[in-house]
């Protein structure tokens, strides 16, 4: 027992000082994007916080969106699924790291085994009077079978591959944590512009029913013509279909609410209505070039991470061109009889080292080789190609801020203008000046220009959570 442990400690500390492996040396490739972000601020600010720096509860100004995040959080069932890959991928981990070392285990047993009398007979070593006999071997024995003494480098080289993935699904579960906040800051946002829509529908339905109802009356005291009773009763008909849809819009944004929250969503934490203080301004963009804000993205250190466990894939590749030593040893007792196993003299042990040395496999581990450098090549063209994704997620969201707010000037004065006309034109029609059908397209327009404003400023939201998630923020 104690050569054993001597043997086990000395090759234990052969490998730990072959520390090398035949892995290539790990480069993170250029960013295949331009030095600046079209569109983005020329000057930042000493004080401006990076937008992934940015906590959500710090980006997010609604109580109400705040909690239903953290609700969403702790219940959705696709947050839960990439913690659950994470656990294990860790599991794996431990499992290939476990190859590093010997597995040692203890062992006992009994080997009987009966001659018939004629083999004995024939034997040099039978009994004198040719009887069948009964031999056992009782044994108990402790020690490590094939163990590979990792001299290349070609297990380490796997467990690198192994913690490597470990590590992409913990950036993985980052990323799955910003989908999810901007899903359910954009879902909630949906909610709240589709409420003040039906708020709208209802009202304008209201104002055109009493609007008919005047009509008809006028109709049937023959002051109105069948035409502008008709034109009256078709923009009530129209803001009621508006109101139905919208209303079936709500309940169908509340369901994608509950389901992305992975629970019954509180009434108290529904948005009343859209309203333009809902959110924060995005943090002001990090000074320098994109590379530097992208490569901090959860999903492009993903995509990192499975490029290093491919470039470590080729260290165990290229290992395995090499001579491969594997060892068996084991150390105990053993006796013929049961109760003479652990008696003094009954000792054994047993040493088998083994060196297998590839000679022709045909052509099998150089494909191994070439596979394994082509997928390293493949992770290169798909990290350079998050990269390059990420940088049009922030142009994009860039090229919208920077008209947003010309926009949403337009529509508030363009919403002020159709009043005022819509004012006039009502006082004309009573004053006898101009028709019916004048005042009826001043309602159908305000009422247009009222809708048009309500998807800008839920566009200028949209945008605001769009580039943030863009510049990786939200998974605090």
């Amino acid at each position: 027992m104690t050569r054993l442990r001597i043997l086990a400690a000395a090759l234990a500390a052969t490998v730990a000082s072959a520390c090398s492996t035949l892995a290539p040396d790990y480069q993170r490739p250029p960013a295949p994007v331009p030095a600046s972000f079209p569109q983005a601020p020329e000057t930042v600010s000493a004080s401006a916080v990076a937008a992934d720096a940015l906590p959500w509860r710090d980006f997010f100004a609604a109580p109400g969106l705040r909690e239903l995040i953290a609700l969403a959080l702790d219940n959705n069932r696709d947050l839960r699924v990439a913690a659950l890959n994470i656990e294990r991928a860790r599991a794996q981990y431990r499992i290939q790291r476990a190859d590093l070392f010997p597995a040692i285990g203890a062992s006992g047993g009994q080997n009987a085994q009966r001659l018939p009398a004629d083999l004995v007979r024939g034997s040099s070593g039978g009994n004198g009077n040719g009887d069948a006999t009964i031999s056992r071997q009782y044994s108990a024995t402790i020690g490590f079978s094939v163990w590979e003494l990792d001299f290349f480098g070609r297990l380490r080289s796997l467990n690198e591959q192994a913690l490597e993935l470990y590590l992409g699904t913990e950036e993985a579960r980052r990323s799955a944590q910003i989908s999810l906040v901007a899903e359910v800051a954009n879902a909630w946002l949906t909610l709240a512009a589709d409420r003040e829509r039906l708020a709208l529908a209802r009202n304008t339905y209201r104002t055109r029913q009493e609007s008919y109802e005047l009509t008809r009356r006028s109709f049937e005291a023959g002051a109105v013509s069948a035409l502008d009773l008709r034109q009256a009763e078709t923009l009530q008909e129209d803001a009621r279909a508006d109101a139905a849809r919208f209303a079936a819009l709500v309940a169908q944004d509340e369901n994608a609410l509950a389901l992305l929250a992975g629970a019954r969503v509180p009434p108290e934490l529904l948005p009343p209505q859209l309203a333009d203080t809902m959110m924060t301004a995005v943090a002001e963009l990090p000074a320098g070039v994109p590379s530097e804000v992208l490569v901090r993205r959860p999903d492009i250190l993903e995509a990192e991470r499975q490029l290093r466990a491919a470039n470590a894939n080729i260290g165990a590749a290229r290992a395995a061109f090499f001579p491969s030593i594997t060892l068996t040893a084991v150390a105990g007792s053993a006796s013929s009889t049961l109760d003479g196993l652990f008696s003094s003299g009954s000792g054994t042990w047993s040493f088998v080292p083994q060196i297998r040395i590839p000679i022709f496999e045909a052509g099998r581990l150089r494909a191994n080789l070439d596979v394994a450098e082509i997928q390293r090549d493949i992770n290169v063209a798909q990290y350079e190609r998050a990269i390059q994704g990420a940088f049009r997620e922030v142009a994009d969201a860039l090229a919208e801020r920077a008209t947003l707010a010309e926009q949403l000037d337009a529509r508030r004065r363009l919403v002020e203008a159709t009043a005022e006309s819509f004012r006039l034109s009502e006082a004309r029609y009573k004053g006898g000046v101009d028709s019916y059908l004048g005042l009826l397209d001043a309602q159908r327009t305000l009422y247009g220009a009222q809708l048009q404003l309500i998807a800008v400023r839920e566009s200028d939201a949209a945008n605001r959570i769009a580039l943030y998630k863009a510049l990786g923020g939200g998974w605090q």
